[in-house]
């Protein structure tokens, strides 16, 4: 092979003609990309010499999505993804520990995307207080007693577990303090502390969900806000459209007002008006729902996929299954008013789209390792299969609240930035540029679009090309289910 027009050597691949987008550099125009040893090494209206050619006339092409809150880790939860034009999924909320063992486990197994953790503030605290050390992948202990409050040298010692985590690769410190509301402010301050000290971010579940004083979901997120103040860590706020509540406005208010004052608080949403947790979560405690602003028949329980029927139901579950994932419907997305409550937060300038995404189940049960496609009645929230074409369906095209520039930067370049102060990996991600990381998705803008609802799931559409460290992972929109090239994303 000879060397392209004016003596630059040839690409492996090029993707021509299609409608290319940087958001870092405003890019928006029609280049050639040229990808070579999964580095993107051209990018120029000119077309080079390649062993490999991609018409894109008609499509964009953008870097692909970075999700920093996925719980989805297995290997079908990363397929969904991927066909929802994500190429980096991350658990930042709830973590993983230890993170290292973690890593590895994965990297065994292989996954089509990317990868990463936090610290597991909750896991380690486990493993602190009870000594057992919780199952590799599992979100949160099942039992109280890991929450019992701390005091003194145990705080210490946390600390401690925690710091070597970060030494470990972990990309900051997931904190799910919602399912542990008892947990004392000192002993958050101490992680804040521990996270400034460290240059790392943490990744806060807020401690409250409620419409009410005392306990609303305003001082939960003033908590966080604090933090920030007394420490100068960065604090990162996670899902703030469904742990906001009907408080959006006032916590918006706050957030502004503390960037204003130079505090580092970065935050993320989804676009959906219905969150998802366990049974047994602090919140979904009967006497709360009426402070939420719902009863009982607003909660989905995924094992049945029926509504509970009343408060005994929502008793008896909690007791028998705490640990059933259920679906918890706040706002009605069809309504006006709940409509623009869930766009307040959404479009609240800087905040990243992630999705807090599951695993599907059937029945209750785990999918195996190698499902796919899905079975007939396998659910999970439908954010975890279509987020992103929902974010361009719906935000972009029908309500037109995002340019299609913004909604992409939202999705890839924003939440990058978030995390270019720990992670190397993350200065060459999220971005359409020579040198960059070619991790790329190739969609329709007209057709790009989520098909999961509550009943349904099924892959979203309009993703035409997904390649992940230039190795390609949809093509012509269909899984390549042999492609693995994801890789590990960790800490300085």
């Amino acid at each position: 092979m000879t060397a392209s027009p004016g003596g630059e050597e040839p690409v492996d691949l090029a993707l021509v003609g299609g409608r290319v987008i940087d958001p870092e550099t405003n890019l928006d125009e029609v280049r050639t990309v040229g990808v070579t040893g999964g580095r993107i090494t051209w990018l120029r209206p000119e077309v080079p010499l390649a062993a490999r050619t991609i018409d894109a006339t008609g499509l964009v092409v953008a870097p692909g999505f970075i999700d920093l809150h996925s719980h989805a880790q297995s290997l079908v939860g990363a397929r969904l993804q991927a066909l929802d034009g994500v190429t980096t999924a991350l658990d930042l909320e709830a973590g993983r520990f230890p993170v290292a063992t973690s890593l590895d486990a994965i990297a065994q197994e292989g996954r089509p995307i990317n990868y990463g953790f936090s610290a597991s503030w909750s896991a380690a605290r486990c493993a602190l207080v009870t000594g057992e050390q919780l199952p590799l992948g599992t979100v949160l202990p099942a039992f109280d007693s890991w929450q019992a409050p701390l005091t003194g040298r145990p705080v210490d010692e946390l600390m401690a577990l925690l710091e070597s985590e970060i030494a470990d690769g972990a990309l900051g410190i997931g904190v799910l303090l919602g399912y542990a509301p008892q947990v004392t402010r000192a002993e958050y301050l101490a992680l804040a502390q521990l996270a400034q000290t460290h240059a790392v971010p943490t990744f806060t579940h807020t401690r409250y969900l409620s419409n009410a004083e005392p306990g609303s979901s305003l001082e939960g997120m003033l908590e966080v806000i604090g933090a920030a103040a007394a420490t100068g860590a960065h604090m990162h706020i996670c899902h703030l459209n469904s742990t906001s509540s009907r408080q959006i406005d006032q916590i918006v208010t706050a957030i502004e007002r503390a960037r204003e004052r130079g505090l580092a608080i970065t935050t993320e949403a989804y676009p959906y008006g219905a969150g998802a947790t366990h049974a047994d979560a602090a919140f979904l405690d009967p006497s709360n729902l009426s402070r939420i602003g719902i009863g009982p028949t607003a909660i989905l329980a995924l094992k049945t996929g029926r509504f509970l029927r009343d408060v005994d139901e929502l008793v008896r579950l909690r007791a028998d299954e705490p640990d059933a994932e259920v679906i918890m419907h706040w706002a009605d997305e069809k309504e006006p008013a709940d409509r623009e409550l869930l766009l307040r937060s959404l479009l609240l300038p800087d905040t990243a789209i992630a999705t807090d995404a599951m695993d599907p189940s059937l029945h209750g049960v785990p999918l195996p390792r190698d499902e796919w496609p899905l079975p007939d009645g396998a659910l999970t929230h439908p954010r975890s299969v279509g987020c992103y074409g929902k974010v361009f369906r719906w935000i972009v095209r029908e309500l037109g609240a995002l340019t299609l520039p913004e909604a992409v930067r939202r999705c890839s370049l924003r939440p990058a930035q978030i995390l270019a102060s720990v992670s190397p990996a993350m200065r060459r991600k999220g971005r359409v540029q020579v040198d960059c990381d070619a991790d790329l998705v190739v969609f329709d803008p007209d057709t790009f679009a989520d098909r999961a609802d509550y009943a349904v799931q099924r892959p979203s559409t309009g993703v035409a090309q997904l390649f992940v460290g230039g190795t390609q992972v949809v093509r012509d929109g269909e899984l390549d289910l042999a492609a693995l090239p994801g890789r590990a994303v960790t800490g300085h």
